[in-house]
């Protein structure tokens, strides 16, 4: 399928470009259940027939107990879809069950709660991959990811930056890598549309309510209007060879 060959020809130079696999890794990929996630377990699941690297998959869900809701009780077979995807191609599929939901929400009663998610979430998926026996966390964040997420530390900290292709998680022995970092979001669009991914929705309240969620709609309309703004921008973090990134 061209869709995928496309993908896997952009995460197959990422993955080059930035050593990202090695021969023996066993690598864990984060399976939020969004298309960005799904779209590099397929990817990485393919390459393992053709890169001279001889490595592991297994795909790995958060479920952050939003299961405690009714509305999402009712959602018995909730990630069928997914393992059913990592049975046709013969990935190991766990999932992690969490309380983050009820400590977030219910007890902490966060305001602003997407900050302490984030770092609540990379622990226990870090600690996760670890029990699993894994070395390597792959997530799904992609190109354009990493434009908003320059954007969003420019406008909120006052920073110059984004995140890294790949970080070495020293504390955890662990390395996190981001095989899609030059796949733009248009691209996985088009290939989970064609191949009818198993898309879960997010049942968080805050879901298309966030900072990255109003940046990611600015640059859209700017983008609109000057057109080729995420590729310059993204050309000048790897000119500049921030957080890793380099040409």
């Amino acid at each position: 399928m061209k869709e995928l060959q496309k993908i896997m020809s952009r995460a197959r130079s990422a993955v080059e470009k930035y050593n990202m696999i090695e021969d023996g890794d066993r690598i864990a990929v984060g399976v939020s259940g969004g298309k960005d996630s799904l779209a590099l377990l397929c990817a990485l699941a393919e390459m393992r027939r053709f890169l001279p690297q001889k490595y592991e998959v297994v795909a790995l869900t958060l479920d952050m107990g939003f299961h405690t809701c009714e509305a999402v009780k009712a959602e018995e077979n909730r990630h069928e879809g997914i393992r059913a995807l990592c049975q046709r191609l013969n990935v190991e599929y766990y999932v992690k069950q969490t309380e983050l939901a009820h400590i977030i929400f219910d007890v902490r009663k966060e305001s602003n709660p997407c900050s302490l998610c984030a770092r609540m979430r990379r622990g226990c998926l870090h600690d996760a991959a670890q029990e699993l026996g894994c070395n390597k966390i792959a997530l799904g964040h992609h190109s354009d990811d990493a434009v908003e997420t320059f954007m969003l530390n420019l406008f909120f900290e006052g920073r110059v930056g984004t995140f890294s292709p790949v970080t070495l998680l020293s504390r955890k022995e662990l390395v996190m890598i981001r095989p899609l970092i030059l796949c733009e979001e248009s691209m996985i669009k088009t290939f989970a549309k064609k191949v009818d991914l198993p898309v879960e929705e997010s049942p968080c309240p805050e879901d298309g309510h966030t900072e990255r969620e109003n940046m990611k709609q600015y640059l859209r309309d700017f983008d609109y209007k000057h057109r080729g703004l995420y590729r310059r921008i993204r050309g000048a973090v790897e000119r500049r060879e921030l957080d890793g990134w380099h040409e």
